[in-house]
């Protein structure tokens, strides 16, 4: 009965109330509770109403404040479902009374928010004053009520007070949401203004780090960041019974969430009223979202705006000719120039397009105006300029931030590009891309609305009307272009439930979604059991922080490492704004004064270098105001400094509720080490932005993204290899900001699950003893840990097992020599050797069967250690030895064996080959090899004779090889080939010249050497020699024999220090200062160890010789020569002294010297050719030595006489020569071809006759060189009287002297001494043939005619 007389008058009440009172509302506007408190529940009847069963107890909750219904419901639920008597016990009344206290309070609390709620007014100018009646009656019968309302309508100040009105503000408080802190303080103290007020009382704000409400308010203006944070404690935000959205056409991150968050929440709160307001919304999304919820449009207080299009020529634009910056300073300049007055607002979409326009414009001296920059990160001063009156015209250069943020008074015209940066999150790539787009038509309506505010205006746009009519209607909201970690993050602390239900307006992208997820999860938050995310311990302290989870996750990894406190304060920056300022007219005074924070490594460090320093300051400082003057000295925005500081505080307080203290471990005094514990927790955090320098300032960044330092980095043109980025933001490229060097050996441990780790060649690792392979560890796609060898078995046992058959066993890379090991390689080697010497597979087993074989005896062993378990539990290793049946599979003819013979010898020397049959490979085939010191002993055309089993297939592949005319007259080849073998003596000269001397011979086919071409001779029948050390390693190889005379030169102070056998020798060997034969006899070589032999000989010294240790044969025979001939002169020092004397050319004769040097020269060299002719000699006893000296004592004078009168006669001849040829030339000067014959002979003298002609021509060879002189003057006289006879005999020598010169391009070093004495012999021919042709009363020393230098010239051409 009771409850009817609570119930039935209160909804009888308040409807009776309110339509005595609809008159009246704008004065003090009463509801129905009033009268139900008032009348129905005085004190009497509230203490009969508490004293009532569970049924009336009930009835009263929802006379109590809204906060406190949920607790008392589930209080009274507890407390009657435990009671089950139904007489209450003193217990259950004991336990019953502080329920109904609370009641009781809770009641009287809401009875006096009743009594104190202030009166409400609304201004008649405001157009939404005219729709107050309806929005009211809106609010009261409709859960959720969106307003539309234009711009200066005054929606976001009546409102909140209209809700007043329609009876909202007693069950809790009227939250209304901003998009920024500054618009909730204005509102906040407008509203209080207009209710008479101060701020705190029944109005209040909260923002970050400012809470000015009071318990007792009715109104709550707050940001809608902190909104969102108040559903962490209380999720179903039971402070309020109304919740407005103001501006929601923002479409941000937070205001999405609210409006998912609300929408789930009215659903369980039906005492909760809902209002969405904005100055441009697409109403029909949103009342279709909010089950098509009542729509208000309300116009706003505007005056006409004038929209003129003026697009920039889209030609000129492509060429580069006109910019959309060209365009709006030409307007903004027309404006200024049309004489009309009022501001200027100019839109643009980068901070460098703002301040090029404003310098152009500067630039443009117009008169009296104003140029202001205006964009977020501009210093508050500055910003506050463009508020400041002035009397000059102001033109306003902004970024979108004047678009809805700030209402700038006395704008009249607008100028529009079009454009704005619109931030974009790149799931794919993790980054944040910038790119200048083109703005909606909601944002360009805004902008236009910026201008008509006060007066009519004009809204030039900067692009045509059917651009405008094309572009979206809304900008996309940022659900949809960021990154949804947080949210999802909150989402899972408050249980919302699945991303994918949450009721957003627009659903986010799956795979922004997905990205989030991974995001989560990769920095330790999530974890999913049974394919649902669950917050770690991690993640729910990530949760209750209210900054980015990766700065929190960072935040957490420091407590580990030991620097809470400085990454504490690092992670608080990263959450504001640069707190540097940078003026841009004193730029460079900025950067000067803050290079003394700038840390070289890190971007990190730098901030907390600010902050080191701007505490300390503090501390001696103190007051507000001299802080606020610091700041500005040292070019820090000090409101940015305090927020930083609060952050911190916060962030403190989060910390300490988690037992987590605020501090750094004191222990920790290595800066180097500090620097890395701040990087690694920076780097827990930021894992997926590390990159790895690829150029200067270029770096690949994780997921194949290729960015840049950002140029304001401490980092940039200093360029370390590893890096850490807060952020990759796209612009005009990808840049790394906030970036610092790191140590990439921290990413592995650091990455745990998140590196992946691929394995490459697998391979047996012999003095390992085990399968190993090398491991390259990746994250986000960039390589770690680019080449670690690690022990392959555990992770691929299988394969691990194959390769270790195949390799350690099969192959017999093994250290350790297991004597089932050795016993088997003897066996395998050699059989295999027969294989390599006959060429040909088939007679080994596979290595299939070998493998097999040791397989099935070692099954799942794939290393030493197994391997020696194994053979220690059978006892011994003979189950692993193979018999000759198990490595043999046919046994080849022994006949063709033995033509591949093991060694070759030559001297005292024994030189081992090397048979391999690998085609294609470099050592395929036969292999000399020559140790380097005794490669002199080795003459390359004994290479050709030396492998019987090579010799039939060369000489068909040689003959094979000749041209068709030679080969034709060879065939049957087969047969020929034959006849070779049977008949063909084995010689010392090279096979080519023994070869082509008996086919010339047996089958009368000349051929010249040069036919034979060794290139159709397959490589592996070429001979392969290979040069060893004393060690046998392999120096320097060729299938080219001459690679004998190109020996590499040693270092024989580098051998000296590394072998001990050679210093022995040398101490045994060698002398110094001998002056005569006073020592043993001279081996030529001498055996010091395997492929190790020394060669002495005598070393000639300024004025003795000494007694040399040579490594090599040819070097020590040309030192040793010098050294003989050195100890003969000391020997016959007094007889040399004669012999000088009897060598001096005779003072007639000194003229005749001239183009030999003169008298001295001729003289040094008859003295030279002398000692060399008696003792450049390779002698080895002392008998040799005496003998020689007895013998040369009788010659050395006559010789010497010889010698002297010998060179006088070429001398004067050649002098006389020279004369007459030229007097022969000069008494023709008239005929050309005696001049030219002239010339042309003294040519050929100088070449017959040169310079060094003493030491060049033996003594045998000096007579003759006057009768060819003699022949040259004979063939002038008579050429220059008879021309065209001398040019008929030329006709015979010409053919000769193309001989002599294409011959001697082929006497090389390499060639046969045998083709090199032919040679000369048949350049004396060709000169007695001259004598025989032109000067034939001179006779020929030797019988010459045109068929025996034919015939010579054949035998030369086929010798090699």
């Amino acid at each position: 009965m009771l409850l009817s007389v609570f119930f039935f008058p209160y909804r009888f009440q308040e409807h009776h109330i309110l339509q005595n009172n609809r008159s009246k509302i704008n004065k003090t506007p009463r509801t129905a509770s009033d009268s139900v408190l008032s009348t129905i529940l005085p004190d009497k009847h509230r203490s009969e109403a508490l004293s009532l069963t569970e049924k009336g107890l009930r009835s009263l909750v929802p006379l109590t404040m809204g906060r406190d219904r949920p607790a008392i419901y589930r209080r009274l639920n507890a407390l009657y479902k435990n009671s089950k008597s139904q007489k209450p016990s003193q217990k259950f009344m004991a336990q019953l009374e502080p329920l109904k206290t609370k009641i009781s309070g809770s009641m009287a609390e809401k009875q006096g928010r009743l009594r104190l709620r202030p009166s409400v007014s609304f201004p008649e100018n405001l157009p939404i004053t005219a729709k107050k009646t309806e929005i009211i009656d809106t609010i009261r019968n409709n859960p959720v009520v969106i307003i539309a309302g234009d711009t200066g309508s005054g929606k976001s100040t009546q409102i909140p007070k209209m809700c007043l009105a329609a009876g909202r503000g007693i069950d809790g408080k009227i939250a209304c949401t901003q998009p920024r802190r500054i618009a909730a303080t204005t509102i906040a103290g407008r509203i209080a203004e207009e209710l008479g007020e101060t701020v705190g009382t029944s109005v209040g704000y909260k923002i970050r780090f400012k809470d000015r409400t009071s318990k007792q308010g009715y109104i709550k203006v707050l940001t809608d960041g902190m909104l969102l944070a108040e559903t962490q404690q209380d999720p179903r935000l039971s402070d309020y019974d109304t919740i407005i959205v103001d501006e929601a056409h923002e479409r941000s991150l937070n205001i999405d969430f609210i409006l998912g968050i609300l929408k789930n929440l009215a659903k369980k709160r039906k005492d909760l009223k809902l209002i969405i307001t904005s100055a441009t919304i697409d109403t029909e999304k949103f009342s279709k979202n909010f089950s098509n919820a009542p729509v208000i449009q309300v116009s706003g207080r505007r005056y006409p705006v004038s929209v003129q299009y003026r697009p920039v020529d889209p030609e000129l634009q492509e060429k580069g000719d006109m910019t959309y910056v060209d365009a709006a300073v030409k307007t903004a300049e027309d404006i200024c120039n049309s004489g009309a007055f009022g501001d200027i607002l100019v839109f643009m979409p980068t901070e460098r397009d703002i301040l090029e326009t404003c310098e152009r414009l500067e630039g443009r001296g117009l008169k009296s105006v104003t140029i202001l920059p205006l964009f977020a990160r501009l210093p508050g001063p500055r910003q506050a300029k463009i508020f400041t009156p002035a009397s000059k015209r102001k033109v306003i250069v902004s970024t979108n931030v004047a678009e809805t943020s700030l209402t700038i008074p006395g704008i009249k015209y607008v100028v529009d590009t079009g454009l704005a940066r619109i931030s974009r999150y790149l799931p794919r790539t993790r980054s944040t891309s910038l790119p200048i787009s083109p703005i909606s038509r909601s944002s360009a309506d805004q902008r236009e609305g910026r201008c008509g505010r006060l007066e009519s205006g004009v809204c030039f746009r900067l692009y045509s009307e059917e651009d405008y009519e094309s572009r979206q209607e809304f900008t996309d909201p940022e659900i949809l272009r960021s990154n949804l970690a947080e949210v999802i993050l909150r989402m899972i602390s408050l249980n919302l439930g699945n991303i994918s239900d949450f009721p957003f307006l627009d659903k986010p992208n799956p795979r922004s979604i997905k990205d989030g997820f991974d995001l989560l999860v990769e920095l330790g938050a999530l974890i999913r059991k049974k394919g649902e995310p669950v917050l770690t311990p991690r993640g729910r302290m990530m949760a209750k922080m209210p900054i980015d989870p990766k700065i929190s996750r960072m935040i957490l990894e420091a407590e580990s490492r030991g620097c809470v406190y400085d990454v504490a304060v690092i992670a608080s920056a990263l959450s504001i704004q640069d707190p540097r300022e940078r003026p841009i007219e004193k730029a460079a005074q900025a950067d000067q004064v803050h290079a003394q924070f700038k840390d070289s490594g890190s971007d990190f460090i730098t901030l907390l270098n600010i902050w080191n320093h701007y505490h300390r300051s503090f501390k001696t400082l103190r007051t507000q105001n001299k802080m606020r003057k610091f700041c500005k000295a040292h070019f820090l925005s000090f409101v940015r400094m305090r927020e930083w500081h609060h952050i911190h505080e916060q962030i403190a307080n989060i910390l300490k509720s988690h037992g987590i203290i605020n501090e750094n471990q004191q222990n920790r005094k290595d800066v180097n080490d500090r620097y890395a514990v701040i990087h690694q927790s920076v780097l827990s955090g930021y894992l997926s932005n590390i990159a790895v320098k690829k150029d200067k300032n270029i770096y690949l960044a994780a997921r194949g993204r290729e960015a840049m330092l950002f140029p304001g980095s401490t980092l940039f043109n200093k360029g370390p290899n590893w890096i850490v980025a807060v952020e990759m933001v796209k612009t005009s490229r990808l840049f790394a900001r906030t970036a610092a060097k790191i140590d990439p050996e921290w990413l592995e441990t650091l990455g745990g699950s998140l590196c992946k780790s691929t394995y490459s060649d697998p391979h047996w690792e012999k003095k390992a003893g085990q399968v190993r392979a090398f491991e390259q560890v990746s994250l986000y796609g960039l390589v770690i840990v680019p080449n670690r060898p690690v022990s392959y078995g555990p992770i691929d046992p299988v394969m691990s097992h194959e390769i270790f058959i195949r390799s350690a066993l099969v192959d017999g890379e093994m250290k350790k020599k297991f004597s089932f090991l050795v016993h088997n390689q003897a066996l395998v080697e050699e059989i295999t050797q027969m294989e390599e010497k006959v060429r040909r597979r088939g007679i080994r087993v596979s290595d299939e069967r070998m493998e097999t074989f040791y397989s099935s005896r070692l099954p799942s062993i794939y290393d030493i250690r197994t391997l020696e378990n194994r053979i220690r539990k059978r006892g011994s290793d003979d189950f692993l030895k193979m018999t000759r049946s198990d490595v043999i599979a046919e046994v080849p003819d022994p006949e063709e064996v033995a033509q591949y013979p093991d060694e070759m010898t030559v001297g005292n020397g024994a030189f081992r080959f090397s048979y391999k049959f690998k085609p294609g490979k470099p050592d395929d085939g036969v292999t000399l090899k020559v140790p380097l010191t005794q490669a002199s002993q080795v003459s390359p055309h004994q290479l050709d004779w030396v492998v019987p089993g090579l010799f039939k297939k060369k000489i068909t592949a040689l003959i094979k090889g000749l041209p068709k005319r030679y080969r034709k007259q060879l065939v049957p080849v087969s047969g020929t080939v034959d006849i070779i073998l049977c008949e063909m003596e084995k010689s010392s000269d090279p096979l080519i010249s023994t070869l082509g001397r008996f086919i010339y011979k047996r089958f009368g086919v000349d051929i010249p050497a040069a036919e034979w071409a060794d290139s159709h001779i397959p490589e592996h029948l070429q001979m392969r020699v290979s040069i060893r050390d004393h060690q046998n390693r392999e120096l320097q190889s060729a299938r080219d024999a001459s690679i004998l005379y190109k020996l590499p030169k040693i270092d024989s102070k580098q051998t000296e220090k590394q072998s001990n056998i050679w210093r022995k020798a040398e101490a045994q060997w060698e002398q110094k200062d001998i002056v005569s034969w006073n020592f043993q006899t001279l081996p030529e070589a001498i055996s010091l160890a395997p492929n190790l032999a020394a060669f002495p000989a005598l070393s000639p010294g300024e004025n003795s010789v000494e007694i040399r240790l040579f490594k090599n044969r040819q070097e020590a025979l040309e030192c040793h020569r010098g050294g003989v001939r050195k100890l003969f002169m000391h020997h016959f020092r007094k007889e040399l002294k004669l012999l000088k004397k009897d060598l001096k050319i005779p003072a007639h004769l000194s003229s005749k010297t001239v183009d030999f040097g003169g008298p001295k020269s001729v003289e040094s060299a008859m003295f030279d050719t002398l000692m060399t002719r008696f003792f450049d000699r390779d002698i080895r006893t002392e008998t040799a030595f005496n003998e020689t000296a007895e013998a040369v004592a009788r010659e050395i004078f006559p010789k010497g006489k010889q010698l002297m009168a010998l060179t006088e006669q070429v001398l004067s001849s050649y002098h006389h020569a020279t004369q007459f040829i030229h007097q022969v030339g000069t008494k023709n000067k008239t005929g050309i071809s005696a001049a030219g014959l002239c010339k042309n002979l003294l040519l050929e003298m100088g070449a017959l006759i040169p310079r060094d002609f003493v030491e060049r021509y033996t003594m045998e060879r000096l007579p003759h060189l006057p009768r060819f002189l003699r022949a040259l003057e004979i063939r002038a006289e008579r050429g220059a009287y008879n021309p065209d006879k001398d040019r008929e005999k030329e006709a015979l020598i010409l053919p000769l002297k193309a001989a002599l010169k294409k011959n001697l391009a082929s006497v090389t070093s390499s060639a046969s001494p045998e083709k090199k004495h032919a040679f000369e012999e048949f350049f004396w021919m060709v000169e007695e043939y001259k004598v025989s042709v032109f000067a034939q009363e001179l006779k020929t020393a030797i019988p010459v005619s045109a068929k025996r230098l034919d015939e010579k010239m054949r035998e030369l051409e086929r010798m090699v």
